[in-house]
């Protein structure tokens, strides 16, 4: 127990960043009446999702390049894994850090100063920071991102506590048009998306499978268990801080120009927040807390993604990876926080259904022997049907778009779910069969 209370409350540090902070008050401010359909599927695919694909990563030593390499193809593990390598790296993950750092923490500091310039003249010093960080990774700088990160969660629980007592009998906001129809939970699904943790997940459990080494187990059913144990303290943490961030966010009072506006509205609740219940001071701790955070986060997200492309690809130096990512996380945070958000979120759209089906097939896979023809299918039909709905949506293919909103479950953002689970059916009866690799300590 105690084993996997620690490694749990390690990984809630390491995967809570600036992703986890914005978006649940944003949903709760632009859901309205709607509120706990649209938590409650932001809960499933922020949390949920993520947490499985974390369990089932760390139930088998060699990661998931070895599961998907084994059960599609290697050519298919190494371009999926490159794809997320560089989602959660410099072109969402990186550069949003930087600018939540600035939104939350310094743009309110500024006042009337051109917010553009102080923009390029914030990531400039934070990324050659960050980069000469990256370039010696320390243990101090770990240990620093896993002494304060849990801290400042602790600091927003205090937040939402009060925030409950102060703004928790007003009445929400009326629902924006995403959220109603019936749509509440499957938008809230897509946007747990946004947090970018169920792909983390796939990197991140290599780590949980390196810390677990270093306790020592004395059984193979001791490691399982303190793996479930991992599992549902991350699950419990984070599923308390998303709904009550969101809870803030439903009931906190926002004018109407700012809902109007483009301003991103969890932003703007956790900072006005702050400075109604903590005083106009705040603002300056606030701004430290939320830098060093992220800070910790970036760095730790340009090592990790330089290691593993100069592992795969070994005919650059970890240095020259580095010196990349940093520089195409600088340009795109100058792009400011609302542009990476509406950018990443059609590539999310199909990096997601991609990463759940792998995540099923495993589960399935680990009971019962599947075909390699029809993992292969299942995998290949879920990524093409998501990125040929992604393309429909972004080109106007008016009768594609029609074709996928008529499938079962497209109202919850899921018309993917069916194909997936016919094709694994499929899978338990086409030759060629699978057996799952037995487990070893």
């Amino acid at each position: 127990m105690k084993k996997g209370s620690l490694t749990g409350l390690l990984l809630f540090g390491i995967f809570f960043g600036a992703g986890n902070l914005i978006f649940p008050p944003a949903l709760g401010a632009l859901s309205g009446d709607a509120f706990w359909p649209a938590v409650s599927g932001f809960v499933v695919s922020g949390v949920g999702i993520a947490v499985l694909t974390l369990v089932i990563g760390t139930l088998n030593p060699k990661g998931y390049v070895h599961e998907i390499s084994r059960k599609i193809s290697p050519w298919f593990a190494t371009v999926y894994l490159v794809a997320l390598y560089l989602a959660i790296g410099p072109f969402f993950a990186i550069p949003r850090t930087a600018t939540t750092s600035f939104d939350m923490g310094i743009a309110p500091l500024l006042g009337g100063v051109n917010a553009q310039l102080a923009l390029l003249i914030f990531t400039a010093l934070y990324f050659v920071a960050a980069y000469l960080i990256a370039l010696n990774p320390s243990k101090i700088l770990n240990r620093i991102g896993r002494i304060l990160t849990p801290v400042f969660a602790l600091l927003i629980v205090v937040l939402v506590v009060l925030g409950f007592i102060a703004y928790g009998k007003n009445n929400p906001m009326p629902a924006s048009d995403a959220y109603t129809g019936g749509q509440a939970f499957g938008t809230g699904f897509i946007e747990g998306y946004n947090t970018l943790d169920a792909l983390a997940s796939v990197a991140f459990s290599v780590i949980a499978v390196n810390t677990l080494k270093q306790l020592g187990f004395s059984s193979k059913k001791e490691y399982v268990s303190t793996i479930w144990i991992v599992g549902a303290v991350v699950t419990v943490a984070f599923s308390a801080l998303y709904i009550g961030l969101a809870y803030l966010g439903n009931r906190f009072p926002i004018p109407a120009e700012v809902m109007a506006s483009d301003v991103n509205k969890g932003v703007y609740v956790l900072t006005q927040a702050t400075q109604q219940i903590f005083g106009p001071g705040a603002q300056i701790f606030l701004a430290a807390m939320v830098t060093v955070t992220c800070f910790t986060t970036t760095v730790g997200l340009i090592v990790s993604t330089g290691e593993f492309f100069n592992e795969r690809f070994p005919a650059l130096s970890y240095k020259t990876y580095a010196t990349i990512f940093t520089l195409i996380g600088f340009a795109i945070a100058n792009l400011g926080l609302n542009t990476i958000i509406a950018f990443s979120i059609p590539v999310l759209l199909v990096l997601y259904p991609t990463t759940i089906c792998i995540v099923m097939i495993t589960i399935v896979n680990k009971f019962l022997p599947l075909s390699v023809y029809g993992m292969r299918l299942t995998v290949g039909l879920v990524t093409v049907m998501s990125l040929v709905e992604v393309m429909a949506s972004k080109f106007g293919w008016t009768a594609l778009s029609s074709f996928f909103a008529s499938l079962p479950l497209a109202n919850q953002s899921l018309s993917w779910l069916l194909p997936a689970i016919l094709g694994i059916l499929l899978a338990l009866f086409l030759p060629n069969k699978q057996e799952s690799e037995a487990f070893e300590m």
